[in-house]
């Protein structure tokens, strides 16, 4: 698990990567929660998602945002964060010249952004987003949405109701040739918790994955 620093619109951004396992291996960028509440690359949702994407071969990277760890810079309400985005994805295609596929996935805060750096990005192929903070921020930047992906969300989360998300990939699914999957986790809240909700939550993004993915991922991960 390299740390790497690589430069951002602000200066220096900390990270870290798991290379692939192959030079074509498929690439995947994770972003982590809301800087101003603790939001960290270091949050265990985010340490999660890119574990899962590790363990199919992936190259994969979680960094923090502006003004977070090492990170130099300040918090800038979203736009200097999805610069810094789109800075992290530029390192990984470099390495990563010949990838075979890009993933952006996001938690929370990270979600939102990650939804707008797929607008910006027409190689990324899809996305996860969990625990979306439809309620809370703007998406109808996704008009129309350009790749199929998968909202995960907690059944019981208080601080982003599920209706919120429902609404936003009813609007979404209306789309043709795009599919949006939304999946909710009995039980779970905002923050997942439980070992058995964080679990159930993992379980339906790696199947997603799998299931998403051209090449068969034990043939990757090989």
């Amino acid at each position: 698990m390299p740390e790497v620093i690589f430069n951002g619109p602000e200066g220096r951004l900390e990270g870290r990567y798991q290379p692939g396992a192959r030079v074509d291996s498929p690439l995947a960028l994770v972003l982590h929660p809301h800087p101003a509440f603790g939001g960290t690359m270091n949050n265990r949702i985010v340490f999660s998602l890119y574990q899962l994407f590790a363990k199919r071969g992936f190259a994969v990277m979680r960094f923090n945002f502006r003004g977070v760890g090492r990170s130099q810079g300040e918090y800038d309400r979203g736009e200097g964060e999805l610069s810094d985005a789109a800075s992290a994805l530029d390192w990984l295609q470099a390495t990563y010249p010949n990838a075979s596929h890009c993933w952006v996935a996001g938690y929370s805060f990270g979600a939102w952004i990650g939804m707008q750096l797929l607008m910006r990005r027409p190689e990324i192929f899809s996305f996860i987003s969990v625990s979306a903070p439809a309620k809370d921020y703007d998406f109808t930047f996704l008009a129309p949405c350009p790749s199929s992906g998968l909202f995960v969300h907690g059944a019981d989360d208080t601080a982003v109701p599920i209706d919120s998300v429902r609404k936003l990939t009813a609007k979404l699914q209306q789309q043709r040739d795009i599919v949006i999957d939304l999946d909710g986790v009995a039980g779970a809240n905002h923050y997942w918790n439980t070992p058995a909700h964080l679990e159930a939550m993992l379980g339906e993004v790696g199947a997603y994955v799998d299931r998403r993915m051209p090449t068969p991922m034990a043939e990757v991960a090989e």
